[in-house]
């Protein structure tokens, strides 16, 4: 087997295997929308899986020493503050990255 048709191969398992695993919840739960699980996991897990990204992202923050924290501080402000009064989360979460990035960049707050 050549090494180009080797690799064809490995794509062509990968994107069955990931076809599979997007299509069995849906195939799973097709008569089951309005089970009260499914509707608990639905208004539950956005904002949960939000907070896990958030901690995850602010576990690594230097708060021993200059600027303690100030960048991810500013950023988290600005894209709270966005979300409450637009509501909008696509903007409130490029708001956010890009003041972070701008400041990480520029040094605004070394």
């Amino acid at each position: 087997m050549s090494e180009l048709s080797y690799l064809l191969m490995v794509f062509l398992v990968m994107t069955v295997a990931t076809f599979i695993t997007r299509l069995i919840p849906f195939v799973a739960f097709r008569n089951k929308s309005d089970h009260p699980l499914l509707m608990y996991l639905g208004s539950y897990m956005p904002p949960a899986i939000m907070t896990v990204l958030v901690i995850y992202s602010l576990k690594s923050v230097d708060l021993s020493s200059a600027p303690y924290g100030v960048n991810e501080l500013l950023a988290l402000s600005l894209t709270t503050l966005l979300h409450l009064w637009r509501g909008n989360a696509l903007l409130s979460i490029f708001s956010g990255t890009l003041l972070y990035m701008a400041a990480v960049q520029l040094g605004w707050f070394v």
